[in-house]
């Protein structure tokens, strides 16, 4: 069967003013929104549908961002005055400034995996929208596209967010702290594209127990709240090799103002496991949806 199904009888719904007067999100929303192709491109209408079904559930999208804001005000702040200070590329900084681009780490984390597994499972097997998409003239890559763009622009959200936290409490380390968000997205974008992909094989909610599973360990052991050299050498090894641990070293490094090629190496890895989750999203989507 082909992957581009034949369009319904509909009347396309223009860009810009035009579409905003049909009650679509005016296209000055996309040209702000860095979201590449999926400003230009049919997978931007998977999530306009999105924001459209959260404009009356507004508290459940940001209630994810305080997890972390409170975890930061508990552990970064309430236990700075007795850890005292941490090394951090040679300068010494408290220990809330050390846990706070961790938390900002976990923050991305948690806003790109609630709708890249959970809303994504309930749409596949529950209500079953996900056919009903392709029965418009977008494709498998589209939907698969616009789910994941979903999800990294709600953890880009919590991200930005906590960043402003950051700044409001001067807990950042220096003016390269702004290069902390693109960073943040792109942890976003590799945790919303495996997720996306590894729900796809998932066949009853039960399943979401693995997911839970892996999402504890990431968040406790990935240098969030102490650095890497506590553990014993062979836990190193392990946790040294986790999406999370590669974002929270990322972020920590820039917002310090600390570059090099080891830098380079952990923005490739996320990339590279996003790149690799996408093609997986769109590859099992092609097979159930498609038969």
């Amino acid at each position: 069967m082909s992957e581009r199904l034949a369009p319904t009888a509909r009347t396309p719904v223009p860009d810009g003013p035009a579409g905003a007067q049909h009650g679509t999100v005016p296209s000055l929303t996309w040209r702000i929104l860095p979201l590449g192709y999926l400003g230009r491109g049919r997978a931007r209408r998977v999530i306009q549908r999105h924001m459209t079904a959260y404009r009356r559930a507004w508290p459940m999208l940001v209630s994810g961002f305080f997890e972390p804001f409170f975890y930061l005000l508990s552990i970064g702040l309430g236990l700075n005055h007795l850890v005292g200070h941490l090394r951090l590329g040679g300068h010494a900084v408290t220990y809330a400034t050390y846990v706070a681009p961790g938390l900002l780490a976990s923050s991305a984390m948690n806003g790109s995996i609630i709708d890249a597994t959970f809303a994504t499972f309930f749409q596949l097997k529950i209500t079953k929208s996900f056919e009903a998409v392709l029965a418009t003239p977008l494709r498998v890559k589209d939907l698969a596209l616009g789910q994941i763009g979903w999800a990294v622009l709600r953890g880009s959200v919590y991200s930005a967010a906590f960043l402003c936290v950051m700044g409001i409490l001067g807990l950042v380390a220096s003016p390269w702290a702004a290069l902390c968000l693109p960073a943040a997205i792109a942890l976003g974008f590799s945790f919303a594209a495996v997720g996306t992909g590894l729900t796809c094989y998932m066949r009853t909610y039960q399943d979401f127990d693995f997911i839970l599973l892996a999402i504890m360990p990431f968040f406790l052991f990935s240098a969030v709240f102490y650095p890497l050299s506590v553990y014993p050498g062979w836990l190193q090894a392990i946790v040294s090799v986790s999406p999370l641990y590669q974002g929270v070293v990322l972020i920590r490094s820039l917002d310090a103002g600390l570059f090099g090629w080891i830098v380079l190496v952990h923005l490739a890895y996320l990339v590279a496991l996003g790149l690799g989750g996408l093609w997986l999203a769109v590859h099992r989507l092609g097979r159930l949806l498609l038969r």
